[in-house]
């Protein structure tokens, strides 16, 4: 009898201890070898990330110069008058596909620091979201911009057009392909003081506003009396999807 009993005791823990060599080999195996508590993988990714945006950047560069001897070719050999060429450069300028030169500003938004407190007596401590810039913050200072009479708007180093969109994934803004961190600049050409009024009055940039003087975050407008703004490099051809047939 208490041989019976012994037995079934002696699997159990011979199953126990199998179990716990599985558990680590797993944990090795998915760590490769590394520490899978410390954020090695994690700067690992943004580092890729980083990279694989420093290619698209060079990539639209490339594709914007064989696109500029494409199209200086099909103009050259397309049989359009005077008239016609003109008609097409004033419409690649209202498109943002021109540089745009005159007087207008620049807004800078950033992050609060990280260890940042309250600033104002009676304010609760922040929440980590109330320290990063949001999307619609940045989507706040654009629309502002073009309701201010705008001529064009450049977001970090790319022009906008109509089908641009100002995108944020965690705390990095995607724009058109491409990665950036904060601090974000977001310039505009266009009369200055009407541009100041729009970003004054915007409801969304008043509820910014708050949290700048709330926890510091970062907001600072900058006056050009000339700047100039790229044109837009990428392609104009539409995406959209498609029923399944």
């Amino acid at each position: 009898m208490i041989k019976s009993l012994i037995r079934p005791a002696r699997l159990a823990a011979i199953g126990v201890f199998a179990l716990a060599g599985l558990i680590f080999w797993v944990s090795f195996n998915t760590a490769q070898g590394t520490n899978i508590r410390s954020d090695g993988s994690m700067l690992r990714l943004s580092d890729l990330i980083q990279e694989r945006s420093r290619q698209n950047a060079e990539l639209d560069s490339q594709a914007a110069s064989l696109r500029r001897q494409v199209d200086g070719l099909a103009r050259r050999d397309d049989g359009s008058t005077k008239d016609q060429d003109r008609r097409l450069r004033a419409l690649e300028k209202q498109a943002g596909l021109k540089k745009l030169s005159g007087q207008g500003l620049t807004v800078t938004l950033d992050d609060a620091p990280s260890n940042a407190t309250a600033k104002v007596p009676g304010l609760p401590d922040p929440e980590p979201n109330d320290l990063v810039i949001h999307q619609q913050d940045l989507q706040a200072v654009v629309n502002a911009l073009w309701q201010g009479g705008a001529k064009g708007i450049r977001v970090m180093d790319q022009r906008l057009i109509s089908t641009s969109a100002v995108r944020c994934v965690g705390n990095t803004l995607i724009l058109q392909g491409r990665v950036y961190s904060p601090p974000y600049k977001v310039s505009a050409v266009g009369d200055r003081e009407k541009l100041r009024t729009a970003l004054d009055k915007a409801p969304a940039i008043r509820n910014y506003l708050e949290y700048v003087d709330a926890y510091g975050l970062g907001w600072k407008v900058e006056e050009h009396k000339a700047l100039t703004l790229p044109g837009y490099s990428g392609t104009v051809d539409l995406r959209q999807a498609k029923p399944l047939e």
